[in-house]
This record gives structure tokens, C-alpha cells and sequence, in this order.
């Protein structure tokens, strides 16, 4: 699937370009100025894919700085100040407290000046190829050569950075680099953004960085030495050195799952933004219970919901926006995964009440459940599109129809727009219609569908199936 485009602008009014794949923990990429391409990397040039298969494991945010790719080209301002406000903005969008930042080349001093003026955002620091101050550079002879010909013809220095100066082996990958490179920034670009990163240097900065940061370095790289990988894995406290031979970085992609996944378990979900499917849990009854049982032996039983509901979202990479006594509310950037998670929870809180059937207990149920606490029904609603992230909260319409379509539907149902069916649309799910809903707050009905997590009557008239 083509990564879908979205634009940030920037405190100075940049437009940047930055796109949003996968699930789980947030990673943000930090480009190399000015050779990014938010697209192109996503699946026609295969030289810096790290993006993609980490969107398999994480959930993560590239962009393009400004002056490159799909930003705006003619901002040509590359100061680390500039560098840090295009991020800044980025993050703003992509929601969330806490990312981690994998940054290579020239993107190592901008992920490390932004992680040493916000640690509490930064929960993990993979810099690769990287330096503590523009002038490691020179040490290169690679360098030399590039300012021997950076004035030349545009296609012949960019033919001749692909072939010798990164020193890609390959005729065909040579070819598609220095495409990328024309695609992605203008001469005037190359010019100001090498004459911007001459005055910087985070050296200074280097002692203060906290979060677990690991260094990798190719020891093959015709740019910097590994002595300048060692000197910024030196200077940053409690970081961990790293040299490999992956100069077309098919390695680092796992290498840097590995190391966000270290001594810890998945970290917490991040409120999403974008196109995001939200989830409304509802006990059935609650007033009624608590009045029935009293505040503590209600509160025991909610608490199962609580729990159920919890582990349903961490195995499916949901994220948890708040609880509202009796519900929860969700949100998750695939639509498949809520409709599973909406089934678990279901399904889970089923199996531990089963209600007696002749010839033994429902599909699906345990054979024996704990009877000390009262059958927990809970009504779920779904519905999907681009709520307001604010602050760890979502809001807008979207956000108001699912909870509406929650509140339509009885203890153990879920309901779904129709938006939701349309994007589930051929990935085995069965719905039956319901016809179209008068929600409050709304001028117009709304299609609403109940999802069949139970054994389906044939003759109940479900649609939407497998196709």
C-alpha cells in the first residue's frame, strides 16, 4: 500500500511533507537533508529502506525537511534551528508523549539537539553513520572529491556521488540513487544545506543526551571514519558502539527493532492521528449494578472489564485514549485491528460467563468459568476518520459518531459505521445491516452494521463476508 501524504506546517510556516505506516511504538525517522523523498522511500528506491520494514514491527513517521522531497522547495533555510522546528512539527501531528528517533547522516545532530532540549519526549536514540560537529567531514577524501565537482552539471554529480562517492556496486541501484537524488532537492538546495551544516556542532550537547541511545557505524563508509562514529558513542552517556558492514543498510532495520524492544516490554501505544479507527467499550447496566451490588462488589466486577479490555488493546496495538468509569475509549490505525480487538473482547468476556446451552457450553467458551463475579456485558461501537489530537485526547465528529453508534447497541453486540465496513471490505469480517440510525447530535441517519463475532444463522442475511 502507497503511504498516504500528509502536510505539517512549521511555527515559521513551512509546509512539511510526512507520512504515517504501521502499529505499535512511535519512531520517527529524522531525515539527511536535502536528500529526501517522503514517497520515493516508501517503496521505489530501495537504498534507505529502513522505513519500511520497521513499519512491520513499529509504528512510524518520516518526512521530508524543508527544502527537499515533497516540502516546500523553496525554503532553503538549513539551520539546526529550522531543522529542529520541521520536526517539531512532525511530532505535533503525529501525535503522541513519547518517540523514539533513528536518525542517519546528517540527521544524527538534529534527532541529538532535539533529544538534549527534550528528553521527555525522546524514549530512544539510534543514530547511524553520524558525527559530533560538520568538519569530520573533511577527514574523507569521498569529501574532497564532492567539493571538486559540486559545482559541475547536476547529472553528472549526481551520477558520480551514486557510483563512487557512496560506492554502490550495483549499475542498476547506482542509477536509481542518483535519481532519487534529483528528485529529491534542487542544486541551490545541495549548496545551502552543506553551507548551513559547516556550523554544526553538538559536541557540547553530547553529555547531556539521557535517553538509551544506541551507535551504529559502517566501517566501510566513505564519508566518515569510525573514529567518528566512536567519538559521538563516547561523549553520550551509557550509549552502546556498534560497528557493521551494511553500507546499503539491510541489516539496520532489525538491528534497531532489536534494540527499541530491549528490557522492556512493548511500550504503551501513542494517541494516533490521521486517519484513525476509533472504539467505544460500554458496560451494559452499570447504574443498575452498582445499585444492585453496592460501590465495592460493582466496582470488582468492572474491574474485569477494565482488565479484559486492556489486554485485548495491547495485543492488538490499540491505544488507550481514557476511561470513562463503565467505558473506555480507543483508537488504532488499522480498522482490521479494532474489529479484532472488538471480537476479543467479546469473545473473552464470554468465555468467562458462558451461558448454558444443551450439549455443553458456546463455541469458543471455556468449559468452566469463575463464578464469583456477575457476567460483564458491554456494548462496542466503531467508527473511523481524521479526529483532533489534542493533548493525549481525540475529538471532532468522528470521535462523536462512534461513541453514538456505541450507544445503540445492546450488551454483547458491536456496531460499525459504514466507513469502518468499507475498509474492512474483503478481509473475512460478516456484518448485518441495521438499517439507517437517527444518532443524536446528528442532522442526517447514518448506516450502522453489527459485526458477527458468534456463529452466524445462515439465514440471518449477513453481508460483507470474505469476498
Amino acid at each position: 500500500m502507497e503511504p498516504r501524504i500528509q502536510y505539517a506546517k512549521t511555527e515559521d510556516g513551512v509546509n512539511i511533507a510526512y507520512s504515517v505506516m504501521g502499529e505499535g511504538r512511535a519512531v520517527v525517522r529524522v531525515p539527511s537533508p536535502p536528500w529526501t523523498h517522503v514517497q520515493r522511500e516508501w517503496g521505489i528506491f530501495p537504498y534507505l529502506l529502513i522505513v519500511k520494514p520497521l513499519a512491520e514491527s513499529c509504528r512510524i513517521a518520516w518526512y521530508d525537511s524543508r527544502g527537499s522531497g515533497l516540502s516546500d522547495r523553496d525554503a532553503l533555510n538549513f539551520s539546526m534551528g529550522a531543522m529542529v522546528r520541521d520536526l517539531e512539527a512532525v511530532l505535533g501531528k503525529v501525535g503522541g508523549e513519547k518517540f523514539a528517533l533513528c536518525a542517519w547522516g546528517d540527521g544524527v545532530p538534529i534527532a541529538v539537539t532535539y533529544a538534549a532540549a527534550r528528553p521527555e519526549r525522546v524514549s530512544h536514540l539510534a543514530l547511524i553513520d553520524g558525527y559530533t560537529k560538520f568538519d569530520e567531514y573533511l577527514e574523507s577524501p569521498a569529501m574532497q572529491l564532492e567539493l571538486g565537482i559540486r559545482e559541475k552539471d547536476w547529472v553528472l554529480y549526481t551520477d558520480t556521488f551514486a557510483r563512487v562517492l557512496v560506492g554502490i556496486d550495483d549499475p542498476n541501484l547506482q542509477r536509481r540513487f542518483a535519481e532519487q537524488m534529483r528528485a529529491s532537492a534542487e542544486p541551490e538546495a545541495l549548496r545551502a544545506a552543506f553551507g548551513a551544516m559547516a556550523e554544526w556542532d553538538i559536541t557540547s550537547l553530547l553529555p547531556s543526551i539521557t535517553p538509551p541511545t544506541l551507535v551504529i557505524h559502517n566501517q566501510n563508509n566513505p564519508w566518515l571514519p569510525v573514529r567518528a562514529g566512536q567519538r559521538l558513542a563516547a561523549s553520550i552517556p551509557d550509549s552502546r558502539f556498534l560497528i557493521v558492514d551494511d553500507i546499503v543498510f539491510e541489516r539496520m532495520p532489525r538491528l534497531i527493532a532489536e534494540f527499541l524492544g530491549e528490557g522492556e516490554e512493548a511500550a504503551a501505544p501513542q494517541v494516533l492521528s490521521g486517519l484513525v479507527t476509533i472504539l467505544f467499550t460500554d458496560v451494559e447496566g452499570s447504574t443498575a449494578l452498582t445499585q444492585r451490588l453496592g460501590d465495592a462488589k460493582a466496582r470488582e466486577v468492572l474491574r474485569e472489564h477494565e482488565r479484559v479490555v486492556r489486554e485485548c488493546l495491547k495485543a492488538h496495538g490499540g491505544s488507550e485514549v481514557k476511561t470513562m468509569g463503565d467505558g473506555f475509549m480507543a483508537s488504532f490505525g488499522s480498522a482490521v485491528r479494532a474489529l479484532e480487538c472488538a471480537v476479543a473482547i467479546q469473545r473473552a468476556l464470554a468465555s468467562a460467563h458462558p451461558e448454558p446451552v444443551e450439549g455443553g457450553t458456546p463455541e469458543g467458551a471455556a468449559s468452566s468459568a469463575p463464578t464469583s463475579l456477575e457476567p460483564v456485558r458491554v456494548r462496542i461501537g466503531l467508527n473511523a476518520g481524521e479526529p483532533i489530537a489534542e493533548e493525549g485526547d481525540l475529538f471532532g465528529t468522528a470521535v462523536i459518531a462512534a461513541a453514538r453508534i456505541a450507544a445503540q447497541a445492546q450488551g454483547g453486540e458491536i456496531l460499525v459505521s459504514d466507513v469502518v465496513r468499507q475498509l474492512v471490505a474483503g478481509k473475512g469480517f460478516l456484518f448485518s445491516g441495521r438499517g439507517k440510525t437517527a444518532l443524536r447530535g446528528f442532522d442526517d441517519p447514518v448506516e450502522v452494521y453489527e459485526m458477527r463475532w458468534q456463529p452466524v444463522d445462515p439465514a440471518a442475511g449477513a453481508v460483507g463476508g470474505s469476498g
